[in-house]
């Protein structure tokens, strides 16, 4: 987070020009639909600021992308790679000790995943914000207030979240960094924005059947039940607020997934028309 405002300073306020790196859903059609936009288009308000300056903040947001998306990418590899390698070792012994040995690493990656909040509201990175926000929400509730919790993380179920998640971030991480560098091509573009979508779908499952799971453990633990005494005195009741939380899930997911859907035909059909005109 003090590396992000540090960037947001010398960036000076990012909303003023194009962001750094577009979606693919919002491209044109034009060959660097995909790619960076760089600070030579930029127009300040009171254009008092040199070429010379631009091109240093354009290239401090660059880097920063870059660094952020090759940690990301970093930290998700780690976390697959042992995860397949403890699996191929030990079989089915070792899904019930995946939290133990890539818990940290899965929650310092999710995490830091809600600075991608700030790049798109900031300007840094142009993309939807509402179906970001959802799965960065989704993820962060469902593993600190119930994967955290150690009588559940030897479930089986865990280990397949954790397998999805990665599978999700292995995709997005590096298409990110090959936008960044490259104009993507058209097999990234597929995995990206069709392999994607049925991958995130199978992801949610996993999280409803998660809570599901959860609920016997809540109802004999009373774990985050607290009774409130302000403005009225109401108990409440966890195991309520997770019943509560599955059709907010469901609802979210179906918008996300809705959302996704749309990028990927605007995406597809930019592609074609690019081969058209090629």
């Amino acid at each position: 987070m003090c590396v992000y405002v540090c960037v947001c300073v010398c960036l000076g306020k990012p909303s003023t020009g194009p962001a750094l790196l577009t979606s693919a859903g919002d491209s044109e059609g034009s060959s660097q639909s995909d790619s960076l936009l760089f600070s030579s288009e930029m127009q300040d308000p009171d254009h008092s600021s040199s070429p010379g300056a631009r091109d240093l903040r354009s290239s401090i947001g660059l880097a920063y992308l870059f660094s952020y998306n090759l940690l990301q990418f970093c930290g998700h590899t780690w976390t697959f790679a042992n995860m397949s390698a403890r699996f191929l070792s030990f079989g089915g012994d070792a899904l019930a000790g995946t939290f133990y040995f890539v818990g940290v690493m899965m929650c310092g990656c999710q995490l830091l995943s809600i600075l991608e909040l700030f790049h798109i509201a900031d300007g840094l990175e142009e993309s939807r914000l509402l179906p970001r926000f959802v799965q960065v929400m989704q993820r962060n509730f469902l593993l600190f207030l119930i994967i955290s919790q150690e009588e559940f993380q030897s479930q089986t179920v865990v280990c397949v979240l954790f397998y999805l998640w990665n599978m999700l971030d292995l995709i997005r991480y590096p298409y990110k960094l090959l936008r960044l560098i490259s104009t993507p091509t058209f097999n990234m573009l597929w995995v990206r924005h069709t392999f994607f979508i049925p991958v995130y779908i199978l992801s949610v499952i996993a999280e409803g059947v998660s809570i599901l799971l959860a609920l016997p453990y809540y109802e004999t633990q009373g774990t985050y039940s607290v009774q409130l005494e302000a403005p009225v005195s109401v108990y409440v009741h966890f195991p309520y607020v997770l019943m509560a939380y599955l059709p907010l899930l469901a609802a979210g997911s179906g918008v996300t997934v809705r959302i996704l859907l749309e990028e990927r035909r605007q995406t597809l059909e930019s592609w074609n028309q690019k081969m058209k005109i090629s």
